[in-house]
């Protein structure tokens, strides 16, 4: 970037967060590019269902519809204050043939809410992709420390054993969830076609002489040019902004899990258990050097807040329009659903830094766990207590008291010494100690591994599998 560019606000997203893929589908080359592979289409099979247009206007319409002189559309859009018209006359000087006929029949929506469809669809397709990515990390994480024992939390108060592999699934079962749901929500995307200025095909109708069989079939063939399985089957003059609510909902359920994981590996990297990776040159803090910040997962963090607010808009938007449609969703689409998608980008990317590179502390692991041990062997201890014929009200009671006295020794002392409390217990739990050893013994974490293999086996192997058997519908020109 030259010095002179930067003299203006940049937007962070396409500078330091998305990637250039994403960013590329929401580029005015790829929105007004769709736009004449929209109005092909429509010339195309108006003409296949016998309209007047030469082939000489198709011909020059192909040759130029990469070929966006973007300056000179801009100059028309000054004088206009229309950017379908300035577009339309921009693609009439290139295409001199066509000039009379491109979007013959249409209104602005049939290339601006198709178009915005078809880059929607793409997006999402990719942002499935980007999740699979990371899964696959999160899936080879959980298996890899599926058995090895760790602390649990509640209320991030310390709670009986977990593992690290089970924790690790419920961040990928809520990731599963949100793919499954962009890849429904995607599937389910519809088309709006060519239903004309107020959503009745009128103007098409007139086109082919009240032939409302020919006008069906325009609307149903550049339905699958674009390669959408669905349409509109009524419509106003826009498609219906739910279906925007409802993508940028899925984006928003992306983020809230995002938030959820992240906010977890920065508590687990506090505690010392859990790293995200740090490079050899990365600096934490430019006045500590000891320090390794968790960023990537507080990056994420920032990023999904904002995601989430975005979601908002679409709802509202859904919300205000007016009988066949108003103009305040345009300026809010533009500023609400790039960003939303370049947030879901930028966040799928940091997940699949982390997780391709986490670093898992297994000695500050055990020595924490080995720290609490006694008091999680309550729990145990307790049903066994029970099993034998004793109160479990009042044995919790012995035992809640005699756990809190311990950790009160700790703090003043550094030691918790629980070595005598199977002894002044023996009347209330009328356990030996050979039996408060055994049921202190047992396997604290359950069937934590166990539920790992069972969730890698049955859910999410064969939704990633899925996602590299199904590759999203591509544009046919």
């Amino acid at each position: 970037m030259s010095g002179s560019e930067r003299s203006a606000w940049v937007d962070p997203l396409t500078e330091r967060y998305a990637s250039a893929e994403m960013s590329r589908i929401f580029s005015p080359a790829f929105k007004f590019g769709s736009w004449r592979r929209l109005w092909i289409w429509l010339a195309e099979e108006e003409k296949a269902l016998g309209l007047p247009i030469s082939d000489e206007a198709i011909a020059q319409m192909h040759r130029h519809a990469a070929s966006i002189d973007f300056d000179a559309a801009a100059k028309i859009e000054s004088d206009t204050r229309h950017d379908v018209m300035a577009h339309v006359k921009t693609y009439g000087l290139a295409a001199p043939a066509a000039a009379g006929i491109i979007h013959w029949g249409a209104t602005s929506a049939y290339v601006s809410d198709n178009g915005d469809l078809i880059q929607m669809r793409e997006a999402l397709g990719l942002l499935e992709k980007r999740i699979a990515s990371f899964l696959r990390h999160l899936r080879g994480f959980a298996d890899r420390y599926k058995a090895l024992p760790c602390l649990a939390y509640t209320h991030f108060q310390t709670a009986q054993p977990t593992t690290v592999g089970k924790r690790a699934c419920l961040w990928a079962q809520d990731f599963l969830w949100d793919l499954q749901e962009i890849r429904r929500v995607r599937e389910n995307l519809r088309f709006l076609g060519a239903k004309g200025a107020t959503g009745t095909q009128a103007s098409f109708l007139a086109l082919f002489d009240g032939d409302g069989a020919k006008v069906d079939a325009l609307d149903r063939a550049v339905t699958a040019r674009a390669g959408f399985t669905k349409r509109q089957t009524v419509s106003g003059q826009t498609y219906s902004r739910k279906q925007d609510a409802f993508v940028l909902a899925a984006l928003s359920g992306l983020a809230q899990s995002a938030h959820k994981c992240a906010t977890d590996l920065r508590l687990l990297q506090h505690e010392g258990e859990i790293a995200e990776p740090f490079g050899k040159s990365q600096i934490g803090s430019s006045a500590m050097p000891y320090k390794r910040n968790p960023m990537r997962a507080e990056r994420v963090c920032a990023i999904a807040r904002h995601l989430i607010v975005l979601s908002l808009d679409p709802a509202f938007t859904a919300a205000t329009q007016w009988l066949e449609r108003t103009l305040d969703d345009s300026a809010n689409k533009r500023l609400s659903i790039p960003p939303a998608f370049l947030c879901a980008d930028a966040i799928a990317l940091v997940l699949d830094e982390i997780f391709a590179g986490i670093e898992v502390r297994e000695y500050v692991i055990r020595q924490h766990l080995e720290r609490e041990v006694p008091f999680l062997a309550m729990e145990n201890v307790l049903m066994e207590a029970v099993k034998r014929g004793r109160d479990r009200q009042a044995v919790h009671e012995t035992l809640k008291l005699l756990a809190i006295t311990a950790l009160e020794a700790r703090e003043r002392t550094g030691e918790a010494d629980l070595a005598g409390w199977v002894k002044s217990t023996a009347d209330d739990t009328g356990l030996t100690i050979e039996q408060v050893h055994a049921a202190a013994a047992k396997d604290l974490t359950g069937r934590a591994a166990d539920q790992v293999d069972a969730f890698l086996r049955e859910e999410l192997d064969p939704a990633l599998a899925a996602v590299e058997a199904v590759a999203p519908e591509g544009l046919r020109v």
